[in-house]
């Protein structure tokens, strides 16, 4: 029989449990917080298990790279050329091939700058600092469609040098076999091409070229220098996604051999292991070089004075560094006659990895005190939390580029500044700190992608946000209270409070608000997950786990998911989907308290209680006034009787045997309960809500009027079945005079304000402003005196840090 509309709506709420949602037949449809993700995530299969694993079918593509690049110094120019052994490790045969040409969104027609678009027409007329358009931008845009950047191929031919068919679309390159790859087959083929390197400065890429106007001489930080081959794996196919700017770079594992050609007096950094030191260093730098192996603190291999002193020769020779590197996704190098260098050894997994840092004299007395020392610090604390470094070498190389990765490399911007006053080099905290964090964040790309080898260029949040929570543990770990930049759940809050944003799980070309997005709120989460609901032990082995299962290897977003659960031996799925599929924030209220006794069912003792009840009440305004009334009864007491003397709150000879009859109707054991276990107990439901949506556990400091405070932990499932409202009974010994939702601002609620009960007034400040009562004088304006050009002192040979 089908039941009418309301009936059914009714069945359907007890069905529920009574859910707070289903009020009225008219109510919105329940929202089920906790419905699984398999809806959402690809089906397991051979290749990747359902417990997160790789399956035993899965296979991984492989390129191994032989590079000879020349560096010309005055034309800001590479030239190079390269051999690629393609390995087709999948079950598929290859029609043609895929490679990344990433220089080319330098060209003036590439997409990446045709899509740039300016913020609203209000902001930037807005006369607001930091939203109008600044001489950097205007240079930026005027720049671009000036510099002659890309790359140009002059050859692409087989092994035995037959030109093979190629196509350029934008930054992808195509090439068609003759004869498609069969699975396990390899193909070699070789690419000539040269580019013009960007300055770095005017058009902010990931690499360029710094130039130095006092001593004229430039650092060049390469990289995304050579075609490189594109992804090809199971869950995607080729990933040929156009390089537009936010989306980083997916590729495959090889081996790689580079000759780098570069003026004499130059130093490199590079990936990889240097084969010919005896050819470009000088005795005295090897035997340093070897030193500082064995050194548990930073040794200098070239001297300040040694790099001072090339600055002035700048000779047009060249020589060759030879660099071979083993199952890398990338390699990346730095050159520079300015380079000071410096390196310790430090013991990871049973051998001796090299730290190693490359900076100019700009760069002191910071880069020297801290830079090496922040390598060793991020390869031993995610060490910790993931697995052994497996490289040999692991470079901080200090330029333009802010803050780049690439295995084994990085590129790490930051340097003292030099006093307007006083000539003094100084540098200030932020600067310290920022530099600290950047070292430790790049070189911890290491691990992610460079090892576990995400798909950058559809999720950026797998590398950069993973990466983010690890350099928060590891920040941590520096010194108390290092200011991070994300982790701690307050920092999130105003990203959640905001309007613009997209989930997480959203391509990293789509992101808004991008670094909030794909740095800050998936560490944040990450923290939450950690500290708030596994606690500790059970995050950490679930995400060594997920480290270990896919290192070397292309996890996915499933992958990490499903490994977290499968690790702790928990269901996260309404967290992945709160946090990572939806844009709700957190923000749970306590709407009100109420408190109840357990009856004693004794007159005596319950009607004195409702006596007081009552007494405890206002007396109404009219009652006041009325005390001073003359009452009739007052003139004549014969009018008074029973009544008079005796009010409802009398316990009569009736309610005491009624209690005694009912006494006798109880089990022992429910009598027992009565008089000893609900005497002195204080009973209190809390009506709680979920207004920003994402559901979160309840962590509840309760106060009692003793002073003594409780902490009462309840996990999220206790919004399963209403996850918009809920009441919570709590059980106390003595009175409760406050209760506190997330006492330690561990959840990120984005309004604290009804987190209390009774509610808390929050403190401020209201900032009183003069009247500036002479706008739009163009009088005194034009009246002003020319101001000469200032002259900027010269520097001093001290250095000393300055707290700004």
């Amino acid at each position: 029989m089908r039941l009418p509309v309301t009936l059914h709506v009714l069945a359907l709420c007890f069905t529920l449990l009574s859910s707070a949602s289903c009020l009225s037949a008219g109510a919105a449809p329940f929202e089920d917080k906790f419905r699984q993700l398999e809806e959402l995530l690809p089906t397991p299969n051979a290749y990747r298990t359902a417990s997160g694993a790789p399956g035993h079918a899965y296979w991984q593509q492989r390129a191994d790279y032989v590079i000879r690049a020349r560096l010309d110094e005055a034309r800001r120019e590479i030239s190079a050329s390269e051999q690629i052994t393609y390995h087709n490790r999948s079950p598929d045969s290859l029609a043609y091939l895929w490679l990344q040409l990433d220089q080319n969104g330098l060209r003036k027609d590439a997409d990446q700058r045709r899509v740039l678009s300016a913020p609203s027409r209000q902001a930037w007329l807005s006369g607001n600092e930091d939203e109008a358009l600044k001489f950097e931008d205007f240079r930026a845009i005027h720049e671009g469609r000036e510099f002659d950047g890309g790359f140009n191929l002059t050859s692409v031919k087989s092994a035995n040098g037959k030109p093979l068919h190629y196509v350029v679309n934008q930054t992808m390159l195509r090439i068609d076999l003759p004869v498609a790859l069969a699975p396990g087959q390899s193909i070699t083929f070789g690419i000539d091409w040269s580019y013009k390197i960007n300055d770095q400065k005017v058009l902010v890429e990931r690499s360029g070229y710094e130039y130095f106007e006092d001593d004229k001489n430039t650092i060049f930080q390469v990289a995304q220098w050579f075609p490189r081959m594109a992804a090809y794996y199971d869950a995607v196919g080729w990933q040929h996604k156009q390089f537009l700017g936010s989306g980083e770079f997916t590729l495959e594992f090889g081996d790689y051999e580079m000759y780098l050609t570069v003026p004499f007096d130059h130093v490199v950094a590079a990936t990889g292991e240097l084969q010919n030191a005896s050819d470009v260093l000088s005795a005295a730098q090897r035997e340093r070089l070897a030193k500082a192996r064995n050194s548990n603190t930073p040794l200098l291999v070239i001297t300040p004075e040694e790099a001072l002193a090339a600055e002035k020769s700048q000779t047009t020779a060249t020589k060759t560094w030879h660099f071979k590197a083993a199952n890398v996704r990338d390699v990346a190098w730095a050159s520079s006659r300015k380079f000071i260098w410096d390196a310790q050894g430090l013991d990871s997994g049973g051998k001796r990895v090299m730290a190693m840092s490359y900076y100019p004299k700009e760069g002191n007395p910071l880069w020297q005190q801290y830079s090496t020392r922040a390598v060793v610090h991020a390869i031993e604390q995610y060490n910790k939390y993931s697995f052994d470094y497996p490289y040999p070498n692991a470079i901080s190389v200090n330029g333009a580029v802010g803050g780049m990765e690439y295995p084994m490399i990085s590129f790490n911007g930051g340097r003292p500044v030099k006093d307007k006053k006083t000539g003094e080099i100084t540098y200030s905290k932020t600067t310290k700190y920022d530099l600290i964090s950047v070292i430790i964040h790049e070189v911890g790309h290491n691990y992610f992608p460079m090892i576990v080898n995400s798909d950058e260029r559809q999720w950026t949040w797998m590398d950069e946000g993973l990466n983010s929570f690890l350099q928060y543990l590891a920040e941590q770990a520096w010194e108390e209270h290092f200011p991070s930049w994300n982790g701690e759940p307050r920092k999130i809050v105003d990203y959640m409070r905001s309007q613009n944003q997209v989930p997480i799980m959203t391509n990293s070309e789509s992101l808004l608000q991008f670094t909030a997005n794909a740095y800050d709120k998936p560490a944040t989460a990450l923290n939450i997950l950690r500290e708030t609901i596994l606690g500790r032990e059970l995050f950490d082995f679930a995400f060594k786990q997920y480290a270990l299962r896919w290192k070397f290897k292309r996890p996915t977003p499933a992958d990490f998911f499903r490994t977290m659960e499968d690790a702790s031996g928990t269901d996260l799925d309404w967290f992945w989907r709160g946090w990572f599929y939806t844009t709700d924030a957190v923000d749970i209220s306590i709407d009100g308290i109420s408190e109840y006794g357990v009856s004693t069912k004794n007159p005596e003792i319950e009607k004195a209680w409702k006596k007081a009840q009552k007494a405890a009440q206002p007396i109404s305004i009219s009652d006041q006034r009325n005390q001073l009334l003359p009452k009739k009864v007052d003139t004549d007491p014969t009018l008074k009787d029973f009544y008079n003397q005796h009010d409802e709150f009398t316990a009569t000879n009736k309610d005491r045997n009624s209690y005694v009859e009912e006494q006798e109707t109880l089990e022992p054991w429910e009598r027992k309960l009565l008089e000893q276990r609900a005497q002195g107990k204080h009973l209190y439901l809390v009506d709680l809500s979920n207004i920003g949506g994402l559901v979160m556990p309840l962590i509840l400091e309760i106060e009692l009027k003793s002073g003594k405070k409780i902490i009462e932990r309840v996990p999220a499932e206790v919004w399963r079945y209403s996850p918009k409202k809920i009441s919570k009974v709590i059980i106390t010994d003595e009175p409760m005079v406050g209760l506190v939702q997330d006492p330690y601002w561990e959840t990120a609620d984005i309004d604290t304000s009804n987190n209390a009960w009774p509610r808390k007034i929050a403190p401020s400040r209201l900032e009183l402003f003069k009247q500036d009562r002479d706008k739009n004088n163009l009088m005194k304006d034009f009246n002003t005196p020319l101001k000469a050009p200032e002259t900027k002192p010269e520097a001093k040979a001290v250095a000393r840090p300055e707290t700004k």
